[in-house]
């Protein structure tokens, strides 16, 4: 018997080792690799469009001012903004060829530490504004967890700023990492996404909406989110930010 169970062992030994079907065992996985500032087939037919291609700040341009400032470069694909001396105005970006209303935008960033930047929509030009944020919402990209002062919860990232706060649980990453961000508005609702989780969600111009717009905040920006249509905007407050993947569709 001890010999038959040696041999039976042996054997089942063997089959274990040999090698499988190669039918049932070779499995075929495909890798596929997105570039940076492209759009694929079904972004283009979904209505897509790249605000920034990786190589030039084409259609970018000062705020109130006609070309870009010396604050934003082009670095490994990248709209690099430089920081600078002087405050948090001055070193502002539009996208200026065309204004969006209702629109679902992606961007890929991210920020130095300590840093503090913004997405703006539905900015108004003029004189009379000194920056984006008269008239802008803002979609906040700060360092969340290494900013040197106390944030208020209206003050973090992915906050509607000073409007709606944020839901970051299990979403913030270290300064210096790469995040991906989303805001999809439209009359009836806007939301903010943050590396795939939804922080913020709103309706715009409802009796909640104005409750918040007039709660004071805003009592020194009289025109703040009065336009329902408008540029984007990428902000200079004084640190490194990198963006890119910037995209945008309307709706």
């Amino acid at each position: 018997m001890k010999t038959v169970i040696t041999c039976m062992s042996i054997v089942a030994a063997a089959i274990a080792c040999s090698p499988k079907n190669t039918e049932e065992t070779t499995e075929t996985v495909e890798k596929v690799v997105v570039l940076d500032n492209t759009l694929n087939e079904d972004e283009k037919s979904d209505g897509w469009m790249l605000l920034f291609d990786g190589v030039s700040a084409d259609g970018w341009r000062a705020f109130n001012g006609d070309s870009l400032p010396p604050n934003w470069t082009i670095e490994d694909g990248t709209l690099k903004g430089l920081g600078h001396d002087g405050g948090d105005i001055g070193g502002d970006i539009v996208f200026a060829p065309m204004e969006f209303e209702e629109f679902e935008m992606e961007f890929t960033w991210k920020i130095d530490s300590g840093g503090n930047s913004g997405v703006f929509y539905h900015v108004v030009e003029d004189p009379k504004y000194a920056a984006p944020y008269y008239t802008g919402p803002e979609y906040q990209v700060i360092d969340q967890l290494g900013f040197p002062d106390p944030l208020e919860d209206w003050q973090s990232l992915a906050a509607d700023y000073a409007m709606y706060e944020p839901d970051l649980e299990g979403v913030v990453k270290p300064a210096g990492e790469w995040n991906t961000s989303r805001i999809v508005f439209t009359n009836e609702k806007a939301e903010y996404y943050l590396n795939g989780k939804k922080t913020v969600e709103f309706v715009p111009y409802s009796e909640d909406w104005l409750e918040r717009r007039n709660s004071g905040k805003w009592d020194d920006f009289p025109d703040y989110a009065i336009s329902k249509t408008g540029l984007i905007a990428l902000q200079d407050h004084g640190s490194e930010v990198w963006y890119k993947n910037i995209k945008i569709r309307t709706l």
